[in-house]
Protein backbone atom coordinates (compact mmCIF):
# COMPACT_ATOMS: atom_id res chain seq x y z
CA UNK A 1 0.00 0.00 0.00
CA UNK A 2 1.41 3.49 -0.97
CA UNK A 3 -0.93 6.82 0.37
CA UNK A 4 -0.13 10.17 -0.83
CA UNK A 5 -1.85 12.50 1.11
CA UNK A 6 0.45 16.00 -0.35
CA UNK A 7 -2.62 17.04 -2.67
CA UNK A 8 -4.91 15.12 -3.58
CA UNK A 9 -5.76 11.95 -1.71
CA UNK A 10 -4.58 8.94 -3.23
CA UNK A 11 -3.84 5.47 -2.47
CA UNK A 12 -3.35 2.30 -3.89
CA UNK A 13 -2.98 -1.64 -3.31
CA UNK A 14 -1.32 -3.29 -5.77
CA UNK A 15 -2.20 -0.51 -8.19
CA UNK A 16 -5.97 -0.56 -7.46
CA UNK A 17 -6.94 2.59 -6.21
CA UNK A 18 -8.42 1.94 -2.41
CA UNK A 19 -9.64 5.84 -2.00
CA UNK A 20 -13.34 5.72 -0.78
CA UNK A 21 -16.03 8.44 -2.99
CA UNK A 22 -17.56 9.54 0.30
CA UNK A 23 -16.19 12.45 2.08
CA UNK A 24 -16.53 10.80 5.38
CA UNK A 25 -13.88 7.56 4.86
CA UNK A 26 -11.88 9.72 3.02
CA UNK A 27 -11.44 11.50 5.84
CA UNK A 28 -10.82 8.45 8.13
CA UNK A 29 -8.46 7.22 5.64
CA UNK A 30 -5.82 10.30 6.10
CA UNK A 31 -5.97 10.63 9.33
CA UNK A 32 -5.04 6.98 9.49
CA UNK A 33 -2.35 7.48 7.00
CA UNK A 34 -0.67 10.82 8.78
CA UNK A 35 -0.10 8.15 12.24
CA UNK A 36 1.29 4.58 9.77
CA UNK A 37 1.69 2.04 12.71
CA UNK A 38 -0.02 4.36 15.71
CA UNK A 39 -3.73 3.67 17.13
CA UNK A 40 -5.92 6.47 16.50
CA UNK A 41 -8.42 6.70 18.99
CA UNK A 42 -12.30 6.48 18.33
CA UNK A 43 -12.37 9.87 19.69
CA UNK A 44 -10.44 12.13 17.54
CA UNK A 45 -11.79 9.89 14.64
CA UNK A 46 -15.32 11.43 15.76
CA UNK A 47 -13.68 14.67 16.63
CA UNK A 48 -12.54 14.89 12.89
CA UNK A 49 -15.65 13.34 11.33
CA UNK A 50 -18.35 15.08 13.54
CA UNK A 51 -16.72 18.09 15.63
CA UNK A 52 -17.71 18.77 18.77
CA UNK A 53 -21.41 17.34 17.73
CA UNK A 54 -21.29 13.54 17.03
CA UNK A 55 -24.42 12.21 16.72
CA UNK A 56 -25.98 9.34 18.60
CA UNK A 57 -25.61 6.66 15.69
CA UNK A 58 -21.46 7.73 15.87
CA UNK A 59 -19.85 4.62 16.98
CA UNK A 60 -21.89 2.34 14.89
CA UNK A 61 -21.20 4.58 11.79
CA UNK A 62 -17.80 5.13 12.13
CA UNK A 63 -17.64 1.40 12.94
CA UNK A 64 -19.54 1.40 9.42
CA UNK A 65 -16.74 3.37 7.77
CA UNK A 66 -14.32 1.33 8.79
CA UNK A 67 -16.03 -2.06 7.31
CA UNK A 68 -16.34 -0.06 4.10
CA UNK A 69 -12.34 0.55 3.97
CA UNK A 70 -12.28 -2.59 4.75
CA UNK A 71 -13.56 -3.80 2.07
CA UNK A 72 -12.01 -1.69 -0.61
CA UNK A 73 -8.67 -3.03 0.66
CA UNK A 74 -9.76 -6.33 0.51
CA UNK A 75 -10.67 -5.55 -3.02
CA UNK A 76 -7.54 -4.18 -4.30
CA UNK A 77 -5.44 -7.06 -2.41
CA UNK A 78 -7.70 -10.18 -4.41
CA UNK A 79 -9.42 -12.93 -2.91
CA UNK A 80 -8.89 -14.78 0.08
CA UNK A 81 -7.56 -11.96 1.83
CA UNK A 82 -10.02 -11.13 4.43
CA UNK A 83 -7.94 -11.95 7.20
CA UNK A 84 -4.76 -9.69 5.48
CA UNK A 85 -7.03 -6.70 5.74
CA UNK A 86 -8.25 -6.77 9.15
CA UNK A 87 -3.83 -6.69 9.99
CA UNK A 88 -3.53 -3.82 7.66
CA UNK A 89 -6.34 -1.73 9.22
CA UNK A 90 -6.49 -3.28 12.45
CA UNK A 91 -8.88 -2.50 15.47
CA UNK A 92 -6.84 -2.40 18.82
CA UNK A 93 -8.67 -1.19 22.15
CA UNK A 94 -9.65 2.33 21.94
CA UNK A 95 -9.00 2.76 18.47
CA UNK A 96 -7.64 1.62 14.85
CA UNK A 97 -4.31 1.55 13.25
CA UNK A 98 -3.21 1.74 9.67
CA UNK A 99 -0.03 -1.21 9.61
CA UNK A 100 2.09 -0.02 6.91
CA UNK A 101 5.59 1.44 6.86
CA UNK A 102 5.91 4.98 7.40
CA UNK A 103 8.11 5.40 4.02
CA UNK A 104 4.67 4.42 2.08
CA UNK A 105 3.07 7.27 2.90
CA UNK A 106 4.42 10.56 1.78
CA UNK A 107 4.06 12.80 4.38
CA UNK A 108 6.74 10.71 6.47
CA UNK A 109 9.41 10.21 2.82
CA UNK A 110 9.02 14.25 2.89
CA UNK A 111 9.49 15.14 6.96
CA UNK A 112 12.51 12.17 6.53
CA UNK A 113 14.14 14.55 3.78
CA UNK A 114 13.46 17.78 5.41
CA UNK A 115 15.30 15.90 8.51
CA UNK A 116 18.26 14.82 6.52
CA UNK A 117 18.16 18.32 4.68
CA UNK A 118 18.28 19.92 8.41
CA UNK A 119 21.56 17.92 9.22
CA UNK A 120 23.32 18.50 6.15
CA UNK A 121 22.58 22.09 6.82
CA UNK A 122 23.89 21.78 10.00
CA UNK A 123 27.24 20.18 9.49
CA UNK A 124 27.80 23.01 6.46
CA UNK A 125 27.52 19.96 3.43
CA UNK A 126 25.02 22.42 1.46
CA UNK A 127 24.70 20.46 -1.69
CA UNK A 128 23.42 17.70 -0.44
CA UNK A 129 20.92 20.11 1.99
CA UNK A 130 19.43 21.67 -1.07
CA UNK A 131 19.43 18.44 -2.67
CA UNK A 132 17.67 17.26 0.18
CA UNK A 133 15.20 19.69 0.83
CA UNK A 134 14.67 19.89 -2.85
CA UNK A 135 13.70 16.00 -2.91
CA UNK A 136 11.37 16.76 -0.29
CA UNK A 137 9.25 19.30 -2.30
CA UNK A 138 9.35 17.26 -5.00
CA UNK A 139 6.93 15.10 -3.17
CA UNK A 140 3.94 17.88 -2.99
CA UNK A 141 1.72 17.51 -5.83
CA UNK A 142 -0.67 20.83 -4.91
CA UNK A 143 -2.18 21.97 -1.58
CA UNK A 144 -2.41 19.32 0.92
CA UNK A 145 -5.35 16.85 1.12
CA UNK A 146 -7.62 19.71 -1.28
CA UNK A 147 -10.02 17.19 -2.63
CA UNK A 148 -11.00 16.26 1.47
CA UNK A 149 -13.27 18.72 3.65
CA UNK A 150 -11.20 18.98 6.70
CA UNK A 151 -12.21 18.31 9.94
CA UNK A 152 -10.89 19.86 13.00
CA UNK A 153 -8.15 17.62 13.42
CA UNK A 154 -7.55 17.09 9.90
CA UNK A 155 -7.48 21.39 9.48
CA UNK A 156 -4.55 21.47 12.18
CA UNK A 157 -2.53 18.76 10.37
CA UNK A 158 -3.08 20.17 6.91
CA UNK A 159 -1.92 23.90 8.18
CA UNK A 160 1.22 22.39 9.92
CA UNK A 161 1.91 20.91 6.80
CA UNK A 162 1.73 23.62 4.71
CA UNK A 163 4.01 26.18 7.49
CA UNK A 164 6.39 23.18 7.06
CA UNK A 165 6.10 23.17 2.96
CA UNK A 166 6.62 26.81 3.29
CA UNK A 167 9.66 26.40 6.17
CA UNK A 168 11.59 24.20 3.28
CA UNK A 169 11.46 26.47 0.81
CA UNK A 170 13.02 28.94 3.01
CA UNK A 171 15.98 26.45 4.30
CA UNK A 172 16.02 25.41 1.00
CA UNK A 173 17.02 28.86 -0.80
CA UNK A 174 18.98 29.39 2.22
CA UNK A 175 21.44 26.24 1.26
CA UNK A 176 21.20 27.84 -2.40
CA UNK A 177 22.79 31.20 -1.18
CA UNK A 178 24.92 29.22 0.41
CA UNK A 179 25.82 27.71 -2.89
CA UNK A 180 26.27 31.14 -4.64
CA UNK A 181 23.13 30.66 -6.79
CA UNK A 182 22.31 34.14 -5.90
CA UNK A 183 20.89 34.97 -9.13
CA UNK A 184 19.05 31.79 -10.10
CA UNK A 185 16.74 32.66 -6.87
CA UNK A 186 15.58 35.73 -7.55
CA UNK A 187 12.97 35.05 -9.93
CA UNK A 188 11.39 32.21 -7.32
CA UNK A 189 11.51 34.94 -3.95
CA UNK A 190 10.32 37.71 -6.10
CA UNK A 191 7.23 34.95 -6.96
CA UNK A 192 7.39 33.98 -3.18
CA UNK A 193 7.14 37.77 -2.01
CA UNK A 194 3.99 38.69 -4.31
CA UNK A 195 2.11 35.45 -2.35
CA UNK A 196 3.63 36.66 1.60
CA UNK A 197 3.77 40.24 1.35
CA UNK A 198 4.80 40.30 4.83
CA UNK A 199 7.03 37.76 4.98
CA UNK A 200 10.33 39.30 6.52
CA UNK A 201 12.44 35.61 6.25
CA UNK A 202 11.88 35.82 2.51
CA UNK A 203 12.44 39.48 2.08
CA UNK A 204 15.56 39.38 3.65
CA UNK A 205 16.56 35.84 1.07
CA UNK A 206 15.74 38.26 -2.18
CA UNK A 207 17.00 41.31 -0.52
CA UNK A 208 20.36 39.76 -0.24
CA UNK A 209 20.32 37.46 -3.41
CA UNK A 210 19.41 40.84 -5.52
CA UNK A 211 22.37 42.40 -3.42
CA UNK A 212 25.06 39.67 -4.32
CA UNK A 213 23.89 39.88 -7.39
CA UNK A 214 25.38 43.32 -7.95
CA UNK A 215 21.77 45.30 -7.80
CA UNK A 216 22.15 47.15 -4.36
CA UNK A 217 19.52 49.65 -5.59
CA UNK A 218 16.94 46.95 -6.40
CA UNK A 219 17.52 45.09 -2.59
CA UNK A 220 17.25 48.52 -0.97
CA UNK A 221 13.87 48.91 -2.90
CA UNK A 222 12.42 45.37 -1.54
CA UNK A 223 13.29 46.43 2.32
CA UNK A 224 11.11 50.00 1.97
CA UNK A 225 8.21 48.83 0.50
CA UNK A 226 8.05 45.71 3.00
CA UNK A 227 8.56 48.67 6.07
CA UNK A 228 6.03 50.57 4.20
CA UNK A 229 3.48 47.92 4.05
CA UNK A 230 4.24 46.83 7.37
CA UNK A 231 3.54 50.30 8.58
CA UNK A 232 0.47 50.64 6.83
CA UNK A 233 -1.68 47.42 7.72
CA UNK A 234 -0.28 46.66 10.95
CA UNK A 235 1.50 50.06 12.32
CA UNK A 236 4.61 47.96 12.84
CA UNK A 237 8.70 48.87 11.73
CA UNK A 238 10.89 45.60 10.25
CA UNK A 239 11.98 43.91 13.25
CA UNK A 240 15.45 45.22 14.52
CA UNK A 241 17.00 41.71 12.71
CA UNK A 242 15.84 43.11 9.28
CA UNK A 243 16.59 46.49 10.01
CA UNK A 244 20.11 45.99 10.43
CA UNK A 245 20.09 44.00 7.34
CA UNK A 246 19.31 47.03 5.48
CA UNK A 247 22.23 49.35 7.44
CA UNK A 248 24.58 46.42 6.13
CA UNK A 249 23.51 47.00 2.46
CA UNK A 250 23.19 50.55 3.17
CA UNK A 251 26.76 50.91 4.19
CA UNK A 252 28.17 48.10 2.24
CA UNK A 253 29.02 45.67 5.10
CA UNK A 254 31.66 43.02 3.96
CA UNK A 255 29.76 40.35 6.07
CA UNK A 256 27.22 40.67 3.33
CA UNK A 257 29.13 38.67 1.07
CA UNK A 258 30.28 36.20 3.94
CA UNK A 259 28.64 32.25 3.68
CA UNK A 260 26.58 31.57 6.90
CA UNK A 261 28.34 29.57 9.24
CA UNK A 262 26.95 25.77 10.91
CA UNK A 263 25.67 27.61 13.92
CA UNK A 264 23.77 30.13 11.56
CA UNK A 265 20.46 29.25 9.94
CA UNK A 266 21.10 31.71 6.93
CA UNK A 267 22.69 35.27 5.63
CA UNK A 268 20.09 36.93 7.47
CA UNK A 269 20.91 34.96 10.51
CA UNK A 270 24.46 36.91 10.82
CA UNK A 271 22.87 40.26 11.80
CA UNK A 272 20.37 38.73 14.43
CA UNK A 273 21.01 40.45 17.60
Amino acid sequence: MRIQLLGPLNAEVKGGSIVPTAGKPRQILALLALYPGRVVPVSTLMEELWASTPPQSALTTLQTYILQLRRRIGTAMGAGSSHAVKDVLATRHGGYLLQIPGERVDVHEYEKLVREGQEAFGAGANQVSADRFRAALDLWRGQTLVDIKLGPVLEIEAMRLEESRLVTVERRIDADLRLGRHTEVIAELRELTARHPRHEGLHSQVMVALYRSGRQSAALDVYRGLRARLIEELGVEPSPQLQRLHQAMLSVDPMLNVLAGPRRTSTFDLFAA
